[in-house]
């Protein structure tokens, strides 16, 4: 059983989406961009927060980031302040298991669209379905 637990406040995501962005940079072609979209998508947490809190969205990321760069990896929005504080100090914290399946449902939902998506493509062009 999973007991571990990982900061709020969109630290986390921004973290992850600053890791996906460094290793978007070693891939090619399509896999590059569905990454860094992907690093993109991750932000939507902190940005709809600082949205939530009243703070600048722009900077409010730029801030992040930085704090992430420099190692300060528990930094996320503080949504009743409307700052940036340590989400550890501030006991803002997720069970990581949650947070596991939260980000594996959203990329199983997204998969499923894209391969609904990939059969209209294929049936507007008159390939029938894939694998057929």
């Amino acid at each position: 059983e999973m007991k571990k637990i990982v900061t709020g406040g969109g630290a986390v995501e921004i973290e992850a989406a600053e890791e996906l962005r460094k290793f978007a940079v070693m891939q090619g072609g399509k896999e590059q961009l569905a990454i860094k979209k992907f690093a993109e998508a991750l932000e939507d947490i902190p940005k709809t927060l600082a949205e939530s809190a009243g703070m600048d969205i722009i900077d409010t990321l730029v801030n992040l980031r930085k704090y992430v760069s420099e190692g300060k990896k528990d930094y996320g929005v503080n949504v009743v302040e409307g700052k940036i504080d340590n989400m550890y100090e501030l006991n803002i914290v997720e069970p990581l298991k949650v947070k596991i399946q939260a980000l594996k449902s959203a990329t199983e939902a997204v998969d499923m669209i894209l391969r609904i998506d990939d059969v209209i493509a294929s049936t507007k062009r008159g390939g029938g379905m894939p694998g057929m």
